[in-house]
């Protein structure tokens, strides 16, 4: 089998590339694509996925429309010449293609429709197979969506498929146990971003004078860091974030991704943007399972509260992973369905649909 992955967020090389691996032991073939955003090509690289630049990532509507059919173009191409059977993403252009070539799509999304309009409007009618996590049932349009017990997080974050690596806190200076906190700041550039905000400048100020007298401040952001936060810009590989993460006291910031990264792995995350309350993945991992808590720009007072009251918790880290034990018993192993899933259509599409509980013996 050929299989055509488009990569469209850095997150998305973490959700494939596991499953990339599995599929390559069992003999079949990739082509990657993605565009040219210098994160998500650092993490291939790293991960030593080969992969196909296909033109630059624009942040008006109106050069996103144009790209696309750019974009569009190029896959289309590629799918011939190549002989593709099966193309995968979150990723409009992976269902357009489909359209037009003999690939059949397979379509991992994990908002909500009322967030990503864009996409539910240009995306998901042209997908063959629409896959969401069964936290957003109710809330998408597209009847024929398999929904699957998990989230995107756990593609590459389940025990089965991470470990924490203890070598990263060396490289900073750090041992098991210190304090220390993870500081993430997004730049809301994305189609579905339009309108969206985040911590402000004096946010962000009032955050690291408060944690910087309990332990090392570490910040990561998606954009150029401001200038007065350069001395705490984290400066380790990409690829060790993850295990950074997994020791940290806790993370706070605006990312709707690293946020789940940090609750799936059982350290607290605090989130402050306007899209607070408005996920249902995010809103499950804090009201099901507690391990998350998230604010609007306007209510940054009670993220503080909430703040010092979980600074003076006795064994807090010891409480969160408990938490995460019980979201994981919940939960999939989702590279391993993804793989079941992949390698098996359309029977396992049929199979989702007649027995959804037949995906639990991926746990």
């Amino acid at each position: 089998m050929k299989v055509l992955i488009d990569i469209g967020h850095p997150a998305h090389v973490h959700l494939y590339r596991n499953f990339i691996r599995e599929m390559e032991k069992r003999g079949h073939q990739f082509r990657v694509t993605v565009k040219n955003v210098a994160a998500s090509q650092k993490l291939l690289e790293l991960y030593g996925i080969p992969f196909i630049q296909i033109g630059d990532k624009k942040d008006s509507l109106f050069g996103k429309a144009a790209s696309q059919l750019k974009y569009n173009w190029k896959l289309v191409r590629l799918v011939h010449n190549e002989n593709i059977d099966i193309g995968m993403g979150t990723s409009i252009t992976i269902a357009h293609v489909s359209k037009f070539t003999k690939m059949k799509s397979v379509v991992f999304d994990d908002d909500d429709d009322d967030v990503q309009p864009l996409f539910v409007y240009f995306g998901h009618p042209f997908s063959d197979y629409l896959l969401s996590p069964d936290a957003i049932r109710g809330k998408r349009r597209k009847k024929s969506t398999i929904f699957y017990s998990g989230c995107h997080e756990l593609a590459y974050l389940h025990p089965n498929r991470f470990s924490p690596d203890p070598a990263v806190l060396m490289e900073l200076g750090l041992r098991v146990g210190d304090p220390y906190f993870v500081l993430r700041f997004n730049a809301f550039k994305a189609h579905h971003d339009v309108g969206a905000q985040g911590l402000s400048l004096e946010s962000k100020r009032r955050l690291v004078c408060l944690l910087e007298k309990k332990g090392r401040v570490f910040i990561t952001t998606e954009k150029e860091i401001d200038a007065e936060f350069r001395n705490y810009q984290l400066r380790i590989a990409p690829d060790k974030v993850h295990s950074l993460l997994f020791y940290a006291s806790l993370l706070v910031g605006d990312s709707q991704t690293m946020t789940s990264e940090a609750a799936v792995l059982g350290t607290p995350a605090l989130k402050c943007n306007t899209f607070a309350g408005r996920l249902a993945v995010p809103n499950e991992l804090e009201e099901k399972y507690q391990l998350c808590f998230s604010w609007q720009p306007s209510a940054f007072e009670s993220l503080l509260v909430k703040l010092d009251d979980l600074l003076k918790q006795p064994n807090l880290k010891e409480i969160w992973q408990e938490r995460r034990g019980n979201m994981l018993r919940d939960k999939i192993d989702v590279t391993s369905f993804m793989v079941w899933f992949v390698e098996n259509l359309p029977e396992s599409a049929k199979a989702m649909k007649n027995n959804p509980e037949y995906q639990l013996r991926f746990k």
